[in-house]
This record gives C-alpha cells, structure tokens and sequence, in this order.
C-alpha cells in the first residue's frame, strides 16, 4: 500500500509591524473659520521645528468651520505625515476642540496654541525650554496687549486676578491657550466648557510645577475675533467652578455642609426665640407681631437641610465617579524600588 505524503511547508513567522516613531513634542492647533492663514501658520511652525531637531507632529482641529478651513487642513494632511487632520463634526467650543487634539496626541510634551496667528510659532522654543528646566506645565502671559482696554484688557485683569486668588496658582494670564504640558499631568484630566483656561489650577492641585512665558499677543492679521465682552460674564461663573474644583472636587459636603449648617443653625435659633417667647408669655402672638420673622425661620431651616441633602448627594456621586473611573486623586512624581534604576 503506497502512502503518499505531502511535503511541509514551512511558515514564515508573521512579520511584526513597524513600531511608529516616538514623537517627543505634538503641536495641537484648533481652527475655526481661519482658511486665509492656515497655511502661513503652518509654514512657521515647520520652520520652527526645524530647528528643535526632535521628532514632532501636529494635530489640526477644525471646530466645524463655515469657510473653506477643512479642505485646506485636509490638503496639507494629505502632504505631510506629520500632520493629523481632526475634522469635528459641528462647532463644540475651543475647550472641545482642543480635548480632541490631545485624544489624538502621541508626544511626550503637548503644545497647545491658537490657529489665528496671534500666537507666534517662534515662541515655541520658549515653551520647550521651561519644559526642560522641569518645570510640567509652560503658560503663557500676553505681558503686553494691544486690544481695546475697556472692552478686553481691563476685564482680563480683573478676571486674571480673581482666578489667582481663587485657585492659589499665581498667574498673571490664565486666558490664553498658548501653553506647553508634560503628557503625564494631563493624564486623566478631561476638558470641558471653558476649561482648558483652568488646567494650570487644576493640575497644581495634584502637585504641578509651572511657570509663565512671557509671550507677544500679535495683532490678527485677517478675519475676526470670536470672543467679545460677553465672554467676561461666563469667566465670572466659571470662578466659582474652579474654586469648587480646586477646593472641594473630593469633598462636597465640606462645601454645602458649612452653609447648610449655618442656615439651619439661623432657622433654629430664631424658632427657638419664639418657641421661648411663647412659654414665658402666652398671650404672645407669634404671627401678629413676629411672622415673617417666623417665615424666614422655617425658610432658613428648609434651606439648611437641602444643602445638607446636597453635599451628600454630591459626596456619593464624588466616590461613585472615582471608584468607576479609577481616576486619582493623588500624582506620583516618582517611585523607586531596591531592584530598578533609581526614578523609575
């Protein structure tokens, strides 16, 4: 009986994928209605990483332009592998195009800045630099602003020193985007509404070194401004959610509990007034003579409840998000063991 056998093949193993290059800086540029200098500002900033010498990319976000922006950040993407297109469907606000970008972002250092030309590309080197020193976080400071002083610059002062003092982090300028970040510090951070003004505060909180560069505030050279006077009013309520976020994120009831208790405290010690005024008099009528003292009792001891009920609503929401989404409360600077390289 012939047996008959068929000769083995031998498999090559597969082969591994190329491992893409490690990128030490991305460059995150929101745009938004800015066709007629996306082009120039992406001829600068090449010029200027040109002379880093370090592996880059740029990360271009189109906030849901109305003009011709996408086909043109499309056309250079296409040329340039350098260069990430992020095309958003719908206009989501600064703060979400740039949460896009750092989404897509593989540097080991985040540079955030404006796509309307009045950030300078040739300021980057700035930022770098205090990169290096150690710092984790470059801001910039428009030192000298050539906008309309009771319109833009008189409201930013003030509105620049109230976040100071608020949040503890001493900066002259938290309303610019022109800013450089270590990858870990921003590790779950998530931008949202006005947020990315507040991310230095946010992340001295869990110990960030940070430092300001001053910066020139060029003149647009076309188009626009998309903010107005009316962006001050909504930088006056966002003060009070960076104070809350700085203070009280991980204990809520430290901040609803105080006033809670301090109403209730009022509301039962004047209802205890009347109680005291009715046993030692009982001809004493409460309502004649005290009721809308009565009223703003009752109010008062309602109101210190439902501040109460509040922070602890807010406490159980507080430990169901941490505990779900496994985010820290805490950042480790480093750790070092018997057995690795002192560091690691």
């Amino acid at each position: 009986m012939d047996v008959y056998t068929t000769p083995s093949r031998k498999i090559a193993p597969p082969t591994a994928a190329p491992k893409p290059e490690a990128v030490k800086y991305s460059l995150i540029v929101p745009f938004y209605n800015e066709q007629d200098i996306i082009e120039k500002l992406y001829g600068r900033i090449v010029r200027v990483m040109k002379h880093v010498a370090q592996p880059y990319e740029m990360i271009f976000v189109n906030d849901g332009s109305r003009d011709a922006s996408a086909r043109v950040l499309e056309r250079i993407a296409q040329g340039d592998e350098r260069v990430t297109f992020v095309d958003l469907r719908r206009n989501f606000g600064q703060t979400t195009a740039l949460q896009a970008g750092f989404d897509q972002a593989r540097g080991e250092v985040l540079i955030a800045m404006d796509g309307d030309l009045q950030h300078d590309p040739y300021e980057i080197p700035l930022f770098i630099k205090k990169i290096d020193e150690g710092y984790d976080i470059a801001s910039g400071w428009r030192v000298r602003r050539g906008d309309n002083f009771l319109m833009r610059r008189l409201p930013s002062r003030i509105a620049n020193w109230l976040l100071a003092k608020v949040s503890g982090v001493n900066l002259h300028d938290f309303g610019t985007t022109f800013k450089a970040y270590r990858r870990e510090v921003l590790e779950g951070v998530r931008l949202y509404g006005d947020m990315h003004r507040f991310v230095p505060a946010v992340c001295a909180r869990l110990g960030a070194k940070i430092a300001e560069v001053p910066i020139k505030n060029v003149r647009r050279p076309s188009g626009k401004s998309n903010y107005g006077i009316g962006r001050t009013f909504r930088v006056a309520l966002d003060i009070l959610t960076l104070r809350f976020i700085t203070a009280y994120l991980t204990r809520p009831l430290h901040f609803f509990g105080k006033w809670g208790l301090a109403c209730g405290a009022g509301g039962m010690g004047i209802l205890a007034y009347l109680l005291v005024r009715k046993i030692v008099d009982s001809d004493f009528s409460i309502m004649r003579i005290h009721g809308p003292l009565m009223a703003l009792g009752f109010i008062l001891l309602v109101t210190g409840m439902l501040l109460l009920a509040t922070g602890l609503i807010g406490e159980l929401l507080m430990r169901i998000y941490f505990e779900s989404t496994r985010a820290r409360t805490y950042a480790v600077g480093r750790i070092v063991r018997k057995d690795s390289p002192a560091g690691k």
